[in-house]
């Protein structure tokens, strides 16, 4: 689905109701640059060092200051929700231009580059390099957002107006402030009431027609401002257009005037903050500027727009609630780079060290999953592809588990656009939920330092309302792990079979057909073997009843490089995840892997 400024405030709550219920959250972008190659390659010649490779904190400080140099124009985003039910995962693909031009006069100046080699290869996709102006939506970070607010509650309090000192030859300037403090005396000595007010214009100028449209200046304007600002603090000033009326100052008066105009600017900002709402969703972030009436008017049909204020409401403020306790699982490919650009972008200044970054990522985003680094994982052979498009036809014949657009979301079904980031982001989220699902069906893996994990094969569950009533959040719980004790081998050719060891060798060894033909590995499997004593609650999708509803049986836990891909992908409590989540490929560096942990 195309979003555009015109219709972002329309779906938003739709995709915030989405993203409440989603299992995980693919993103992908399109930049106006990246960090130059050119560059590495002048340093990389210059050092006196055998290796040419950078290290991670060289690396991070080359794509920091390209964020910072440079604008997202395009973000992808696709957000998934798991059907337990059918077995299935139903996708929302979203495709979005940002606008880097605010919308309201913030006094915030952005200042971004194009790269030309950037712009040639998006050109040649396709790119529509005016739509991000002509169609983008707005967007602020939180640390544009705080600096507009400090501005405008600076502006309000009138704290950031330097006086104006007058020359000794500013003869006119001078003998106008005193025309105009004797006129402010003379009527300031009569006993006035608060609807009293003296007006303040040139000569011959007349208030009440306008003839000509001449009037006070700005500079004049300033100069009486700070004239009763400095000598009548019991009097307040107010500018009418091309004159100025002096009145006498009502604090409860100007307290509400002060609110009235506070709020106005709140909404005003709520509507440039534009996409970031969505990513304050993923993060459990305040939504408490949306006002879902005002948003949800936002139409620029104008057919009229009817709508229950009291149920709108109250299902924003449902929605709120869980979001408020739930952090999105986020995936990319090659997230490395889109997540460094992502964070300037809508969260702020980029720390300087690797370290605080990836210990910042984390707090955000408890678990992200990078598919380049789950296609190469301890992958040794220097031939195997892992572009997403490469990945995506390997995966695409591979029929479970199953994948389904949603009804509103049929865009890609008719059409494939690659380098589009909804589409990028669309095709991430299939990759993930395949690629998933194969490699948990070898069951077991190794990380990088050696160390063994093993599919733990545990049924994953949603938690309920009292009610009996489906909850729209995904979240899910690991209930008891099957031991290796309940697992039942099958022996063949008169010994019993070692489990096969996966360690990724290859990727083409995980990547190849569902079914295989050889003996061995059909004689070598488990069968089912379902927890004991576990409980499970109402899925999500699931028809709204007060029976508990459970997957029809566990995922198989099969052994071996041509295992039958499992109906789910592992449950995110699952050590599958302890191995491949949390880890970005970042090649050619030495340590080629970016770890995303706490501190």
């Amino acid at each position: 689905m195309d979003v555009d400024r015109r219709s972002l405030h329309w779906q938003l709550q739709k995709m915030l109701r989405a993203l409440a219920a989603a299992h995980f959250v693919a993103v992908d972008f399109e930049l106006s640059g990246i960090q130059s190659k050119v560059l590495y390659r002048l340093n990389a010649a210059s050092k006196s060092t055998g290796s040419n490779q950078q290290t991670l904190q060289e690396r991070y400080k080359e794509v920091k200051e390209a964020a910072e140099r440079y604008q997202i124009l395009q973000v992808g985003i696709t957000i998934v929700q798991e059907d337990l039910t059918t077995g299935t995962y139903v996708t929302r693909p979203y495709n979005f231009y940002l606008n880097p031009i605010m919308e309201i006069k913030l006094d915030i100046e952005r200042i971004f580059s194009y790269q030309s080699g950037a712009v040639d290869f998006l050109l040649k996709h396709g790119f529509n390099m005016e739509a991000p102006f002509t169609k983008g939506v707005p967007y602020l970070s939180r640390e544009e957002e705080s600096i507009a607010l400090a501005l405008e509650i600076s502006r309000l309090s009138k704290s950031h107006i330097a006086d104006i000192h007058l020359r000794a030859d500013e003869v006119e300037a001078i003998r106008f402030v005193r025309k105009v403090r004797v006129a402010i005396q003379n009527w300031d000595k009569h006993k006035h009431t608060p609807q009293d007010y003296l007006n303040i214009a040139p000569e011959g100028h007349n208030i009440i027609q306008y003839p000509d449209g001449r009037g006070l200046n700005s500079y004049q304007k300033r100069l009486i401002h700070q004239l009763v600002r400095a000598e009548f603090p019991h009097l307040v000033s107010v500018s009418r257009g091309t004159f100025m009326q002096i009145i006498p100052l009502d604090k409860k008066r100007e307290a509400a005037l002060q609110k009235s105009k506070m709020r106005a600017f709140e909404e005003k900002l709520a509507r440039q903050v534009g996409l970031r709402w969505i990513v304050e969703g993923m993060v459990g972030g305040k939504l408490d500027n949306i006002d879902p009436v005002t948003f949800a008017s936002c139409n620029d049909s104008t057919t009229p727009v009817w709508l229950d204020v009291q149920e709108l409401n109250r299902e924003f403020n449902e929605i709120k609630s869980k979001l408020a306790h739930k952090k999105t699982v986020l995936v990319g490919h090659n997230a490395f780079m889109d997540l460094i650009n992502f964070y300037k972008c809508f969260f702020g200044a980029l720390p300087d060290t690797v370290a605080e970054f990836q210990c910042i990522m984390h707090e955000l985003f408890p678990l992200i999953i990078d598919t380049k680094y789950m296609a190469t994982h301890n992958n040794t052979d220097p031939n195997a592809r892992s572009g997403l498009e490469e990945l995506h036809a390997d995966l695409r014949k591979q029929t479970v588990p199953g994948i389904t657009l949603h009804k509103d979301h049929a865009k890609y079904n008719e059409v494939a656009i690659a380098h589009e980031a909804g589409y990028d982001a669309f095709v991430t989220a299939q990759v993930l939920i395949r690629l998933s699902a194969k490699l948990e069906a070898a069951g077991r893996y190794i990380d990088s330092e050696g160390e063994e994990h093993r599919s733990a094969g545990e049924v994953s569950v949603l938690p309920t309302r009292t009610d009996g009533v489906a909850t729209a959040d995904n979240e899910q719980e690991p209930l008891t792990a099957v031991r290796d004790s309940e697992k039942k081998k099958i022996k063949g050719k008169g010994k019993e079979k070692e489990k096969t060891l996966f360690s990724h060798a290859g990727r083409y060894d995980v990547l190849q057909g569902a079914s295989g033909n050889n003996e061995e590995d059909e004689e070598e499997h488990f069968e089912d073997v379902h927890a004991e004593n576990t409980t499970a609650n109402i899925l999500v999708g699931a028809p709204v009843t007060n029976e508990w509803i459970v997957r029809d049986s566990p995922p198989k836990v099969l052994r071996g490089a041509g295992s039958t891909p499992s109906r789910l992908m592992p449950p995110w409590g699952s050590d599958f995840w302890n191995v491949y989540g949390n880890k970005l490929r970042v090649n050619g560096t030495r340590e080629g892997v970016c770890r995303l942990s706490g501190a």
